[in-house]
């Protein structure tokens, strides 16, 4: 008799789970792990307290899933690829779904994915060809014919969930209250969602129920914080399957917001095509000729200011306390805080980018660290679109509902004043109980200035980064997937505005 152990990573759910209806069809014993991997917590980790809850909700309901079916969920402890080796010796198979890893995990999957007794199922929309340059960069063009490949994967059945299971023959080492205890998972942040699939299915029914509205809701922060999909987390962990997600889009009625959305499922997998391509998004530029950019400017005052809000920009700061205080913010605010880093405050991309990973309850590297690249034009493909934080305040919090959330301080300040608190006449400030200096910060630096000087650094380096794009590698990771396909702009009219991205 031999046991097909299904290896549940970013794909903890029991529907549409390509490697679960494989072992239920094939198999003759089926077990389900989940391996709890101590290098994802602690001070090392790149994982805050609020995403670790998340991930044991998303667990505890799986639990659920497979007890339902007349099984369990067996949790282990300790690096994968010594358990799974463990398993693969005893006799057992293991049946696992790709994922587009990085860093860690993709060290563990070159580890383990082509051993003997292995099989890897990969219904995600992403091309996964064997040819690879020195470098890592796939050896061909994956982008021909995206499209059709990625709208295929949406549209096909999904896997159905099984009947019934028996049960599961290994036993669990650990539960997830032994996990939170020993590693001492105590979350901070306010207003996180609840994981797992029951949560996330009852979060897309009812966001579905307010498509129509999406258009007004996805760009101003407030109201993209309390009415968007916000269903990223349970992407990012497999709660819900990318498919599910679109196909129940789409059996809403007809309407800007439901292609709107359904764009930023295409958007989704694009981007997680592109860190299949070239795994090296997460740690270094894509354009050779941007690696290194500003880092030797490093100034610890203007990254801490950023971090913790302090900037003197309300909309930058709001946007940063919202990260660390509820692990969310919208593109837009994700968008601009990156640009204000490294354009405006002249830093290097990476600590930004691994500071903003870390607290994102949705952290996913292949949105977070590719977006980071093309939003400050690491690619030399992209507009240099330097966000104008008044700009976005004027915007997109005209009423000041999000900056007075987040930034107290300036709560009793008049609206017309929030997006540039510095130029508050001293009589106002003062009827209003805000000192601009004491209260909050004067701006660290000179906007007008360091956007012109970032445009101009830009175009002195634009011949360079068109020439480094003539080598076929730097050429294939830095195009896009989205051949033929009609993406609706969100552009705010910023110098450079481009085509909306993922916001889940």
């Amino acid at each position: 008799m031999t046991d097909i152990v299904v290896w549940h990573r970013a794909d903890l759910r029991t529907v549409d789970n390509a490697a679960l209806a494989a072992a239920t069809t094939e198999g003759d014993r089926v077990a389900p792990v989940f391996v709890v991997d101590p290098a994802y917590y602690g001070d090392d980790g790149l994982a805050c307290d609020a995403r670790l809850r998340f991930l044991h909700e998303c667990l505890a309901d799986l639990r659920r899933q497979y007890r339902a079916l007349g099984s369990d969920l067996a949790l282990l402890s300790g690096d994968p690829r010594e358990r799974m080796t463990v398993l693969l010796r005893s006799g057992s198979e293991v049946y696992c779904n790709r994922d587009v890893t990085a860093r860690r995990a993709r060290e563990r999957d070159r580890t383990l994915l082509d051993r003997e007794g292995v099989t890897v199922f990969g219904d995600d929309g992403i091309r996964w060809p064997d040819e690879r340059e020195p470098d890592g960069t796939v050896g061909v063009d994956t982008r021909d014919g995206w499209d059709e490949h990625c709208e295929a994967y949406f549209e096909r059945d999904q896997h159905p969930r099984p009947d019934a299971l028996g049960p599961n023959p290994i036993a669990s080492e650990v539960t997830v209250d032994d996990v939170e205890t020993r590693y001492d998972v105590t979350p901070e942040k306010a207003g996180v969602p609840e994981g797992g699939t029951v949560a996330g299915t009852e979060r897309l029914s009812a966001f579905v129920d307010r498509l129509a509205d999406y258009p007004g809701i996805v760009s101003p922060p407030a109201a993209a914080e309390a009415r968007s999909s916000r269903l990223s987390p349970y992407l990012k962990f497999g709660a819900l399957s990318e498919r599910q997600v679109y196909q129940r889009v789409q059996s809403a009625p007809d309407s800007r917001g439901r292609s709107m959305y359904t764009s930023r499922c295409y958007w989704n997998r694009h981007y997680h095509q592109k860190l299949a391509d070239w795994p090296g998004w997460t740690d270094r530029a894509v354009n050779p000729v941007f690696r290194g950019l500003y880092r030797d400017e490093h100034d610890p005052a203007f990254d801490r200011a950023w971090r913790e809000g302090r900037t003197g920009f309300p909309m930058v700061d709001a946007a940063m306390r919202a990260l660390t205080e509820t692990g969310y913010i919208n593109f837009r605010m994700r968008a601009l805080v990156a640009t204000f880093y490294v354009y405006v405050l002249k830093q290097w991309w990476k600590p930004g980018a691994d500071f903003m990973y870390y607290h994102l309850v949705d952290a996913d590297p292949a949105i977070n660290y590719t977006q980071w690249q093309s939003q400050c034009n690491l690619t030399g493909v992209h507009p240099v679109r330097v966000y104008d934080p008044a700009k976005q305040c004027r915007e997109y919090d005209p009423e000041g509902e999000f900056v007075r959330e987040y930034i107290p301080e300036l709560a009793a300040l008049p609206d017309e004043h929030l997006p540039r608190p510095e130029t508050t006449p001293v009589h106002v400030q003062a009827s209003s109980g805000v000192d601009i200096g004491t209260d909050y910060p004067y701006p660290i630096v000179e906007y007008d200035h360091e956007a012109a000087a970032a445009r101009d650094h830009y175009a002195a380096l634009d011949d360079r980064a068109k020439e480094a794009l003539s080598d076929p590698r730097v050429r294939r990771r830095c195009s896009f997937s989205n051949r033929g396909r009609t993406v609706e702009n969100d552009s705010d009219g910023d110098e450079g505005g481009q085509a909306s991205l993922s916001d889940f």
